[in-house]
This record gives structure tokens, C-alpha cells and sequence, in this order.
């Protein structure tokens, strides 16, 4: 689940080449011997081992593709967790991958169509904020109809930085405690990479302040529970892979509406328009581009103004009416299965005190590895590290970073 509200990111004593990894594989060794027949029938005389399911018949190396479509096995991804919004922690996720069903006709086009993803996963961190979702996202009919979604629980230890005209920002601590639900519908165009949708969102959550004086910062509709919003979205999709892409362009532009009618206590909105793009470089290296803009004008609740979302930033750190944000990620594929990247963003807020002008300029870098985890479906896993001026933190990322 991305940034704002779109809701969709190795132990160093083992050779480098299984470390990043092995910790994919150490809780999903506990599922490897499978479901015991219900018949006496015989088992196969040559039955592949789970080891043998996890590494590629071709180059001998560790490879999740068998394992995850042929046998439906899970991939288990633990959550590391290093965002200095909520301290360190940790947890895990399994996810499952299935084939989407495609026409004989569509396969001889030469159609590419994602698989469909579906899983759950819980974590929790030191400054005692914790969070369980299940998520999925799944193709329907050719991928003339897209569906993703998502239902979770979560209660989050944030900091929200108050804007001064003399003074500089005060933080203040707050609590968010309830049930989030995300659900959107898509559908295809003719033959375009093209989808018109709807999305629904809505999410019941009771707000406190660890510092009851700090009430004097925040009008009383800073602290509506409930937000119920339904709006359009419309993306242009040209993208080799949805999970790791190599070439073409995601660009979307959705919107979401919140009134008392739908259940939401504010009158309020949120706009989003975002494109990502990806050009090969020659054989090995990808540029990849990022261009992001969210507001949220009307009685927004604090808790839901955009933020700043970019590696190496804190969640929240700056938040304020609008935000925007640029990025560009180079990878170079230095082997079949082994890449490093390089990347880098800015990004300002401004709307509530600042103009856009006035607002300060904040810029992050950072670098990390992938590793071709499951060549079938294109996904590479591996590790960021990004800074910025006053934070920094590790990312465990499976897939794209930008979602």
C-alpha cells in the first residue's frame, strides 16, 4: 500500500550470493514437505526435494518460480522494519502468486498478463506500534477487469509537526488506533493499456494525543474518526512486469471524495497523480523515473494530509496540504541474478503556512542490491539504504520500490 492512501518494499556470515535470500526462505522451510496424500497411491519415483523446488534446473541457483506457481507454495517475506517514524521492529508476510486465466486467443497475441497476488502479513515495532492486513490483487478476464484490495488493523505511535510563522515546528506525539479497508475496480479500455475504475475507502480510527495540552494546535475536526470516501481512477499501463519492471510507464490519476453521505464525519478531498517510467539503457542497465503529486484540501484530518514519501525520509516528517516529489532509480543488472541500484528524490510540502516557492527543498539518495528471486514472474527482492538530512534507514524491498 503506497504513501498516502493507494494502499500498493541476509545475514552477512553466508556467502553473499544465498544472503539475500535466506531469510526469504527460513520461515517457508517450515511448509517444504507438503500435503500428505489422501490415498495410498505411491509417490512419484523421482520427487523433487523442496530444496530441489527452489533452485533453478537451468543455472543451479535459488529460484522461488517452482515453487511459488507450479506448487502454490508461499513465499514468506520477513518484515524488517528501520522507518525512524515508529523505531525499529519487525514481522512477516506470505504471499502467494497464481497464474491468471488467459484465452487461447489472448496467449496467441503474445498478451502478457499479471499474475494474480494475494496474501497477509502482521508486524510491530519498538515504539509499540503494531499492524495486520490482508491484501490481494487479481486479473480478470483477459485483464479487462482489475480488482485490488485490502483490509487491515493497525494502531501507529506517530509524531505530527506543527507549522509556526516564527517558531520552528513542534513535534507532537499521537496514537492511531482501528480498521482501514482499501477496494478498487478497474476496467480496460478495448485493446488500449487503458483503465477507467472506482475506489472505495474507508477507515474508523480513534485519535489521541500522548500530551492532552497539545489540543491547542488542532481544531476539533483534526480528530474525526471516520472516513468514508468513494472517487474515479484512471491509469495508463505499459509495463513489462508489474512486480519489477524493466521498460514502459505507469501513470495514474485517482481522486476520492469524503462526505458525511458516505459515512465520513469530514467533508474533505484527495488528489493524486503519479507517473512512473522505466527505459532500458542498453543490456544492463534501467533508468527508472518518478514524478508524485498529492493534496488534500477541505477539513482534512491531520493524520490524513500527504506526507513527504520517499526513502530515507521519516513517515509524516513533512506533511502539510500538498506535496510533490521526484525521484530517479538507476539498476544496473551486473549478472543474470545479481543487480545494484543508485537512486535519488526530492520533494517539497507546502499549503498550510508556506506557498509552494517558499516551502524548503528536501532530498534523499541512497543505494542497494536485488536479487532475481522467481525469473518466472520477473520479481527481484533485495535492500535499500537511503539518507536524507536528518534520518536514514534500511528498506527490505520485494518487487519495486514505488507503488
Amino acid at each position: 500500500m503506497d504513501g498516502h492512501d493507494d494502499g500498493w518494499s541476509t545475514t552477512r556470515a553466508l556467502p553473499m550470493r544465498h544472503a539475500a535470500i535466506c531469510l526469504l526462505l527460513g520461515c517457508a522451510a517450515a511448509l517444504a514437505t507438503g500435503a500428505a496424500s489422501a490415498d495410498d497411491t505411491p509417490p512419484p519415483e523421482k520427487k523433487e526435494s523442496f530444496w530441489q523446488l527452489i533452485h533453478d534446473p537451468d543455472d543451479h541457483a535459488i529460484d522461488m518460480s517452482r515453487w511459488l506457481l507450479q506448487h502454490k507454495g508461499a513465499l514468506i517475506v520477513p518484515i524488517i522494519i528501520t522507518e525512524p517514524a515508529v523505531g525499529n521492529g519487525g514481522g512477516a508476510s506470505a504471499v502467494f502468486f497464481q497464474p491468471a486465466k488467459q484465452s487461447q486467443a489472448s496467449k496467441d497475441s503474445g498478451e502478457h498478463i499479471p499474475p494474480n497476488i494475494y496474501g497477509f502479513g502482521a508486524a510491530k515495532t519498538q515504539n509499540g506500534t503494531y499492524g495486520a492486513v490482508a491484501a490481494g490483487e487479481f486479473h480478470f478476464r483477459d485483464d479487462q477487469w482489475r480488482y485490488k484490495g485490502a483490509v487491515g488493523k493497525a494502531s501507529a505511535n506517530l509524531d505530527f509537526y506543527t507549522k509556526g510563522l516564527f517558531l520552528g515546528p513542534r513535534k507532537i506525539g499521537y496514537n492511531l488506533d482501528g480498521w482501514f479497508s482499501f477496494q478498487q475496480v478497474s476496467r480496460r479500455l478495448g485493446s488500449l493499456p487503458l483503465y477507467i475504475g472506482a475506489r472505495w475507502i474507508y477507515i474508523d480510527l480513534d485519535s489521541s494525543l500522548n500530551v492532552e495540552g497539545n489540543h491547542q494546535f488542532f481544531k476539533p475536526r483534526d480528530f474525526a474518526s471516520r472516513a468514508s470516501g468513494l472517487g474515479p481512477v484512471i491509469e495508463w499501463d505499459t509495463r513489462d512486469n508489474t512486480l519489477t519492471p524493466s521498460r514502459g510507464v505507469l501513470a495514474t490519476a485517482e481522486s476520492t471524495f469524503y462526505a458525511p453521505g458516505l459515512g465520513s464525519d469530514n467533508t474533505f478531498q484527495s488528489y493524486r497523480a503519479h507517473v512512473l517510467g522505466y527505459i532500458p539503457m542498453g543490456p544492463r542497465f534501467v533508468l527508472g523515473l518518478r514524478a508524485d503529486y498529492r493534496t488534500a484540501p477541505g477539513s482534512t484530518p491531520f493524520y490524513q494530509l500527504p506526507s513527504i514519501d520517499l526513502r530515507g525520509i521519516s513517515y509524516g516528517r513533512y506533511q502539510d496540504r500538498s506535496v510533490g516529489m521526484v525521484e530517479a532509480e538507476l539498476r544496473w543488472n551486473m549478472t543474470r541474478r545479481w543487480a545494484a541500484l543508485a537512486f535519488g528524490g526530492a520533494g517539497r510540502a507546502w499549503g498550510r503556512r508556506n506557498s509552494f516557492d517558499d516551502a524548503s527543498t528536501e532530498t534523499t539518495k541512497g543505494v542497494g542490491f536485488r536479487y532475481l528471486i522467481a525469473s518466472a514472474l520477473g520479481l527481484y527482492a533485495g535492500v535499500d539504504w537511503a539518507w536524507a538530512r536528518d534520518d536514514h534507514a534500511w528498506y527490505l524491498q520485494v518487487g519495486s520500490a514505488w507503488r
